[in-house]
């Protein structure tokens, strides 16, 4: 018998829009979800389910235990907002000065409730079970690494993982599903720049850091250019400049920060080699001494071409989809990776863009909106994904 999940999540759409505007009106920064967290608990255990709290310190996870064996099923959900001054004037805006959800997170917390919500009523039917993590920290990183560290992967280990990122450059209807990465790794750098100091009219009698650090910033750039296969993406930014305390005087030193972003490992080790020597040469040859750190923040997100080609004909047959797009990926990180480092998995991406929105704001924006017609229809997306693993004889 064929679940019809569009039309279940349609009934839920108002209830949708309560947690989703809820939230949003309630935003809470990176390890600080907990007047989120709590309803989330209280909702998960009303169904049923057991229930974990404070799992990578404000994260929740509760498990729907199915009436037969079979595989389990990760669905994660992310609960942080940002520290943005909310700029929509909506009437369910932000009551908490400079916080604000502009990146969709409220959305994916009510999404993920309404499918454990679906996904509970069918526990009789199901061959195996559900996780679903609701994860703190997503913004600043290291959310979902807190949650690995907590066990979030064992007892039971999943089989599969599932999620949904609501992404309003894509009109309502369309899905990014490609396979292979579809967001990068993030890493951040500093360099550590050590010259001579002196009086800025006499240059000569030192040895001018600035200058270095020009020539170095230059030099970074040939990496994606000249070192990465074309075929390959990198992407490396020098983001911060801190040097000087007056116009007079040459300094000692400058400090370099910024970010690299990359698909795949292999390509960051390349990266980094590539700086590390760029780092030590140039400054070498400026008469400068040069120090290079990196610290790596997230995995690539990569999408297994399995799961893919089970779940794609599940969304093209789902009313309210128009368009099934290959194409969409971003160099933009997200800490899912760590969930979906070696179990196999999908993460999509669902078109938001919000008609009534004056012009467009991208995530992050003080302005960020979208299409609340997305809930129910992420409802039934990753309702229908969980139903292929965990309810065979349902095609939905």
């Amino acid at each position: 018998m064929t679940t019809d999940y569009h039309a279940l999540a349609q009934q839920l759409h108002p209830k949708l829009v309560e947690w989703r505007r809820d939230f949003h009106q309630h935003p809470e920064l990176a390890f600080e979800e907990v007047r989120t967290a709590g309803i989330v608990a209280s909702e998960l255990q009303a169904l049923g389910m057991e229930v974990q709290t404070g799992v990578g310190k404000t994260g929740v996870v509760g498990i729907l235990e199915g009436a037969y064996d079979g595989p389990t099923v990760l669905l994660r959900a992310d609960m942080d907002a940002l520290p943005i001054q909310e700029e929509t004037g909506a009437e369910y805006t932000s009551v908490n000065a400079g916080k604000m959800h502009a990146c969709g997170h409220d959305a994916h917390t009510a999404i993920a409730l309404g499918v454990a919500q679906l996904l509970s009523e069918q526990r009789d039917k199901i061959a195996g079970r559900v996780k679903f993590v609701f994860q703190p920290a997503e913004e600043i990183a290291v959310g979902a690494k807190a949650m690995v560290d907590d066990g979030v992967l064992s007892d039971p280990r999943p089989d599969y993982t599932v999620g949904l990122h609501v992404w309003n450059s894509l009109p309502l209807g369309v899905l990014g599903v490609a396979d292979g990465p579809t967001m990068a790794g993030a890493s951040t750098f500093s360099i550590h720049i050590v010259g001579k100091g002196g009086h800025a009219a006499a240059p000569h009698l030192s040895i001018d850091p600035v200058v270095c650090a020009a020539h170095l910033i230059t030099q970074l750039q040939s990496i994606s250019s000249r070192n990465v296969d074309p075929f390959e993406s990198a992407v490396i930014s020098v983001t911060m400049m801190r040097a000087g305390t007056a116009h007079n005087i040459i300094p000692e030193t400058v400090e370099l920060t910024g970010t690299v972003r990359t698909f795949r490992r292999e390509v960051r080790d390349l990266v980094v080699r590539r700086m590390t020597e760029i780092t030590e040469l140039t400054c070498r040859a400026m008469g400068c001494e040069g120090t290079f750190s990196m610290t790596h923040h997230t995995e690539p997100v990569s999408n297994d071409p399995m799961v893919g080609e089970k779940l794609r004909p599940i969304y093209a047959a789902m009313p309210g989809v128009t368009k099934l797009d290959m194409s969409v990926r971003t160099m933009g990180s997200e800490d899912v990776g760590f969930f979906m480092q070696d179990i196999p998995g999908l993460y999509l991406f669902v078109g938001a863009a919000d008609p009534h929105a004056d012009t467009y704001y991208g995530h992050h924006h003080p302005r960020f909106t979208i299409d609340e017609e997305v809930l129910p229809l992420g409802v039934a997306l990753l309702s229908a994904s969980v139903a292929a693993y965990v309810l065979p004889d349902d095609h939905a």
